[in-house]
């Protein structure tokens, strides 16, 4: 279970999200994607109905709607699930303040969720570090944070390691960082490699040997209500998500 997070916004958390996961449905292993940011993003671009009046992953966490009664599976994808966010989980983060265990609701809900045998559930974090991406460090084993070779780069970092220390230290005593992906790395510029070497230098085994570059077909791709992977797998995109897949796959069956 790996939470995608980064309090950042247009990072790649999403994009990271949708064809990390659809490439490992892609090698047979059974995934779901849990869309937690309001947005609805990952729920786009998995082609999963998602207007006002569909379940979703608010009920389940508000009005504790069974995770069962939300999940769709992705269409033309047999390996690959999503579990919906709509508008109303804007709602989430201030209806959740007065709910009895409000940091562990969604943790019970996928605990509850026996529908299927997952290999991987990928929570998308929302651009925070609220209640919603609480629920997600609380849910998850792992965390993935996605971080983009670009100046700010490493601003903000630390509060969010700060926060999965939190979460490990009083909520979760297995979480652990897991991955760091490299995103929209342009390799004609010298800032992308200066960040790519400093943030290797700062995490080392943890950065993935994969880097994400920047690709239009990557931005294209959710438009269309697919992952990059099947709307043009030959694409330098949806070759660099592979990879990465077959990496974080490669490091799970090591650990």
């Amino acid at each position: 279970m790996i939470a995608v997070a980064n309090q950042k916004g247009g990072v790649g958390k999403t994009t990271t999200s949708v064809n990390i996961a659809a490439a490992l449905s892609m090698h047979g292993q059974r995934v779901l994607v849990v869309d937690l940011d309001p947005q609805g993003n990952a729920s786009t671009a998995l082609a999963t109905e998602h207007r006002g009046d569909v379940p979703d992953v608010y009920q389940v966490l508000v009005d504790d709607l069974p995770m069962a009664d939300i999940v769709k599976q992705v269409p033309e994808m047999p390996n690959l699930y999503c579990a919906p966010a709509t508008i109303d989980l804007a709602g989430a983060e201030i209806e959740l303040v007065s709910l009895v265990a409000r940091e562990a609701r969604l943790r019970r809900a996928l605990a509850a969720y026996e529908a299927m045998e997952l290999d991987y559930i990928i929570i998308d974090c929302p651009p925070s570090l609220g209640l919603l991406t609480v629920n997600a460090l609380v849910a998850a084993d792992e965390v993935m944070i996605p971080i983009q070779c670009e100046y700010y780069a490493l601003e903000g970092l630390g509060q969010l390691l700060r926060n999965v220390d939190l979460i490990k230290a009083h909520l979760n005593p297995t979480l652990r960082l897991s991955t760091i992906v490299l995103t929209m790395y342009d390799g004609r510029t010298r800032l992308a490699s200066q960040v790519a070497d400093e943030v290797r230098a700062h995490f080392g085994d943890t950065v993935l040997n994969t880097v994400i570059p920047r690709s239009v077909r990557l931005s294209e791709a959710p438009s269309y209500g697919q992952s990059v992977m099947t709307y043009d797998p030959g694409s330098s995109g949806a070759m660099a998500y592979m990879d990465a897949a077959r990496e974080i796959a490669h490091r799970a069956t090591v650990a």
